[in-house]
């Protein structure tokens, strides 16, 4: 096992070592390609979550209905618990009963599966973030056949038409999501040193949005900064693995982005592994392994949050309406928030809608 993992090092260092190569083509590509600002995936202009509202006969018809929905989640996180108790929360309010709550484990195969087995509980309303866009069209298109309206969140099927497919898509303002981040490392540097990128190496659309604004940003209105290395990762748990081989290849390095919070925990993990205590490092997502050392001064130094428990809400509102046969928009945004040690209590309640642990609590104070 020790002499795989060696040879995984060997092969991200040789990697490395092309990395100023690769990254000049990169940085000109985001220069003349890269769009400040969040569009949808078919290119559609955001709505605000504030805008999608139910009038109060809706409520009333809704209510009436005693409709079914289920919330298919992809993974298992603070985040995606925040999602589901929000949309449970609205969904509570609305006499919409909850008959599945399922986690895929960021496998295509079993949210298939998930997909299928939930139909035979009969929803109204369905939500669900597709893993794969192939595979989760196919298992989608069974649910729609038998009347349910869809609701996603962040990725599109393929194949899908709005309005016809689905109601809405749901996600996080992605552009101010890589953009807050890129901030906070600009901030934290003092605007000038060595910084390696990591980046989500899956054509996964929320993931590729948020990296690239970070790489943007950081490109656009920090010049001294330097981006020494760009890494791709696709299994989270590399974390750690890929940050020591970065550190070993870029001793220079003072920051490190990793795209969400479990790869983080991995990099903070490798980063003090390596000794290096004045290497920074930044995601986005909230959750309580990184929270802990952020609160105690260790290498984790900022994280971005978007507002998932109002994601939640708003998903169910979506769906609601689209019972009723309601307009509703393509695409729908939640913004960005910056976590750091001095407002990770107000603003974790902000994103979670729920209290610090205690214990990260106590480790602040």
């Amino acid at each position: 096992m020790k002499t795989l993992q060696n040879i995984y090092m060997l092969l991200i260092l040789l990697t490395l070592s092309l990395s100023p190569l690769l990254a000049s083509g990169t940085q000109e590509l985001a220069e003349e390609s890269f769009v400040y600002e969040t569009i949808g995936p078919m290119g559609e202009s955001p709505t605000s979550y504030s805008d999608i509202s139910l009038m109060d006969k809706d409520v009333m018809n809704i209510k009436e209905g005693n409709y079914r929905a289920a919330i298919l989640m992809h993974s298992s996180s603070d985040w995606t618990s925040a999602v589901i108790d929000g949309a449970k929360s609205m969904f509570s309010s609305l006499n919409i009963e909850v008959v599945a709550v399922t986690d895929a484990e960021m496998d295509p195969n079993k949210q298939r599966t998930d997909i299928e087995t939930t139909l035979a509980l009969k929803p109204d309303i369905l939500i669900t973030l597709v893993l794969d866009p192939v595979s989760g069209s196919v298992a989608l298109k069974q649910a729609i056949e038998k009347g349910v309206k869809v609701v996603l969140i962040s990725n599109l099927p393929n194949d899908f038409t709005h309005g016809v497919d689905y109601a809405g898509i749901v996600t996080d303002d992605l552009f101010q999501m890589g953009q807050a981040t890129a901030e906070m490392i600009g901030e934290s540097l003092g605007g000038k040193g060595d910084v390696a990128l990591m980046y989500h190496d899956a054509n996964y659309y929320v993931t590729n949005q948020r990296d690239k604004a970070v790489e943007a940003v950081l490109r656009r209105d920090y010049p001294e900064i330097n981006i020494v290395a760009k890494k791709g990762i696709a299994n989270p748990s590399d974390g750690d693995v890929i940050a020591s081989a970065i550190l070993t290849q870029y001793p220079s390095v003072d920051a490190i982005y990793a795209p969400w919070d479990t790869i983080a925990e991995g990099v903070v993990a490798g980063v003090r592994a390596a000794g290096k205590d004045n290497v920074g490092v930044f995601t986005m997502d909230l959750g309580a392994n990184n929270a802990m050392d952020l609160v105690k001064g260790g290498n984790m130094k900022g994280m971005v949050a978007d507002l998932p428990y109002v994601l939640g809400e708003t998903l169910a509102k979506m769906g609601a309406l689209s019972i009723l046969d309601k307009e509703t928009p393509a695409f729908v945004t939640v913004p960005a928030i910056k976590v750091d040690r001095d407002n990770i209590e107000s603003h974790w309640k902000l994103s979670l809608n729920r209290d610090l642990p205690e214990d990260i609590l106590k480790a602040r104070k």
